[in-house]
């Protein structure tokens, strides 16, 4: 067998090959398949023997599966190993996002529950055994064409059932997601949980949050259960973005590519200025650091989560239009304004009763700004990021068009104290709107 994946220099790339090659196996493929049998452990049970050598691997995956659930010792210590290692690229990663948990809670961890989990739905005649396995069916209670329970087949509806336990003894999602619910709200009480999964599970989570409501009626009283989908991100082919060689796209690799191709943005944008208005050397890294990831986040949010958009560096990445690099330099230009005045944030500067709202440039921005709260209210409740970074884009856009029209540093009187508030609250929406977003700002770029 030679060393252990987690021995290897880069241990989750050659645990994603072993993956890559033992589904390949599956799906019969020669290479894969012979290099699989010859890396078996024990030869081939007289069982396993009589079936195709592909389906005899799957067999055996599925069987080591579910030993590792039973617990036994070998396949525990294994995987062990190998959370060891996922979990510390996992954290890297997160930390480069800047994305933090207050509990972080494996699939694995709900598993001493599942057994009780299957027997309770068994005892509340909720589920029941079929071909072996232990399914969830129809009640009867929904049309058939609104029941996740039955699929339509030559026009007939048969049952497509929720299976909670499989026919060799192992558990699924649909299991651990049922004790994830009941220990969510035996431990937190929530009001309400939400699973972010894309559109193409929206069939699980109806069944899950029916059998759930079936199996504990009046705690399903109490939450609300949400799938919140979403769709799928596109190469320039219309097809599920991919590498080159037709490989999924490493989120670090993406990263690493997104900040290189900002620098070169960084650097054109700095060398056309005049050399006292270039951000320090020093800072260019940073700066592309910043960029680069905020533009891969804004490109993810700005659509409706619903709908399947088309991955674009070009776009991105542009200085204009609806972006995070767009937005960023928007607040880069307001604090530039108290930068060239001399002068802190307007932060009661002024007493507002003084200042006056009267050019329309100004009564326009003012009034994009009072539907902030407004704007992050109907975001929360619909879960719907896009609405956020169109309102902040449009923000950008009013501010754009009141700074041409309207001269701040230049004023005087209560001019000049009207704007240089408008810039501030500008700049503070735009900053508190990003982060938000989990995007960062800069003082100057």
């Amino acid at each position: 067998m030679g060393r252990r994946p987690t021995e290897h220099p880069d241990p989750v790339a050659e645990l994603d090959r072993i993956y890559k090659t033992v589904n390949a196996a599956c799906e019969g493929e020669p290479e894969a398949l012979e290099y699989v049998v010859s890396h078996m452990s024990r030869e081939f049970t007289p069982s396993e023997k009589s079936i195709e050598k592909k389906d005899a691997v799957e067999a055996r995956a599925r069987a080591e599966l579910v030993k590792l659930q039973s617990g036994d010792p070998t396949n525990v210590q294994i995987w062990k190993e190998l959370l060891k290692v996922s979990k510390q690229q996992f954290d890297a990663l997160y930390a480069r996002l800047g994305v933090k948990f207050d509990h972080t809670l494996g699939e694995s961890f709900y598993n001493p529950q599942l057994q009780s989990v299957v027997d309770d739905l068994r005892a509340r005649g909720i589920a029941r055994e079929s071909d072996g396995a232990v399914c969830v069916f129809s009640d009867g209670s929904l049309p058939p064409k609104d029941d996740p329970f039955l699929v339509n087949r030559d026009g007939k509806w048969v049952p497509a059932p929720a299976i909670i336990r499989k026919n060799d003894g192992g558990f699924n999602y649909m299991t651990t997601d049922l004790a994830t619910i009941d220990y969510r709200l035996k431990t937190w009480s929530p009001d309400e949980i939400v699973y972010v999964v894309d559109d193409r599970q929206a069939a699980h989570f109806r069944k899950l949050f029916l059998t759930f409501a079936r199996w504990q009626p009046e705690a399903a009283k109490k939450i609300k259960l949400r799938h919140i989908g979403f769709g799928k991100i596109l190469g320039d082919d219309g097809t599920p973005f991919k590498t080159r060689s037709g490989d999924t796209v490493k989120l670090a690799e993406l990263l690493d590519e997104a900040q290189e191709r900002a620098l070169a943005v960084v650097k054109a944008k700095q060398l056309e200025r005049p050399a006292e208005e270039r951000a320090p050397e020093r800072l260019w890294s940073e700066i592309a650091r910043v960029v680069g990831l905020g533009a891969v986040k804004y490109a993810d949010l700005l659509p409706n989560r619903q709908t399947d958009y088309t991955f674009s560096w070009d776009k991105m990445l542009a200085l204009n239009g609806n972006t995070a690099p767009y937005l960023e330099y928007a607040y880069a230009r307001v604090r530039s304004i108290f930068r060239k005045g001399g002068l802190e944030i307007a932060d009661g500067r002024w007493p507002m009763a003084d200042l006056k709202i009267s050019v329309p440039e100004e009564v326009v921005l003012a009034k994009h700004l009072l539907n902030f709260g407004l704007v992050l209210e109907a975001v929360a409740e619909e879960i719907r990021p896009n609405f956020l970074c169109n309102y902040l884009y449009e923000l950008a856009v009013h501010f754009a068009r009141f700074y041409e029209a309207c001269p701040v540093l230049k004023a005087e009187g209560i001019q000049r104290a009207t704007r240089l508030v408008l810039c501030d609250l500008t700049g503070r929406v735009l900053k508190q709107g990003l982060e938000v977003l989990g995007i960062e700002v800069l003082e100057q770029m």
